[in-house]
């Protein structure tokens, strides 16, 4: 039954826009707790952290309960905490703005020309670290997706970004964007200009200016 329940949920998680994660604030954040979220953050869904029960803790309880949230769920950082009393209803109501503020996060469009000015002016404040001498080059970037959003960066030696700048220009990206409550990934692109080595194909102008020009060079070699 436990197992059948876990692939239910999971399958929840997939087929969802955004996903609600409660916790049991007077049971902390479980095993099970950090595994769920895991999937979530895999899944790439916009997210917010319900914890329930909280009217039933004192005030040095709801700041162990904090604690532990930022110390088992750091990489829930992106999602938005809603502390609720399911039993009372309290902060319940508050639940619907988060949702789709994440929602709307999730699938909004990130046009080109603003999302390479986020990632101009971040390279100006903090450039990439050299590999073997040579700095990375991150030219600019586009949107390749949506829920989450996905961010598209071309440059040279893309494979050589550490994983802190990459946490960097996400941060970057987020508030630029005021992304709340969803997951934002990175995806690099690199390798030669695609139009290197290509000649341009010449108007038909062009082509009868060049065969004028041969045929007046063979009349004079003659």
């Amino acid at each position: 039954i436990e197992k059948f329940s876990i692939i239910k949920t999971l399958q929840a998680i997939e087929q969802a826009n955004v996903v609600l994660l409660v916790l049991d604030a007077q049971q902390g954040v479980g095993e099970q707790d950090a595994t769920l979220a895991g999937h979530v953050l895999d899944s790439g869904r916009a997210l917010v952290v319900v914890v329930n029960k909280w009217d039933g803790l004192d005030p040095e309880r709801r700041e162990r309960v904090k604690q532990e949230l930022d110390r088992k769920l750091p990489f829930l950082d992106f999602a938005q905490r809603q502390l609720v009393s399911a039993l009372h209803g309290t902060g319940v109501g508050d639940l619907f703005p988060l949702v789709e503020r994440a929602y709307a996060s999730a699938t909004r469009d990130l046009p080109t020309p603003e999302l390479t000015r986020v990632l101009e002016a971040a390279l100006q404040e903090h450039q990439p670290p050299s590999v073997r001498g040579r700095r990375i080059k991150l030219r600019y970037a586009h949107q390749g997706g949506r829920n989450p959003p996905i961010i598209v960066i071309h440059g040279n030696q893309t494979a050589s970004v550490p994983a802190t700048y990459t946490r960097y220009l996400v941060k970057r990206f987020r508030s630029a964007f005021s992304l709340q409550g969803t997951p934002v990934r990175l995806e690099y692109r690199s390798g030669d200009n695609p139009f290197k080595g290509r000649r341009n194909k010449l108007t038909k102008r062009q082509i009868d200016k060049r065969q004028r020009l041969k045929k007046f060079v063979n009349k004079r070699r003659r």
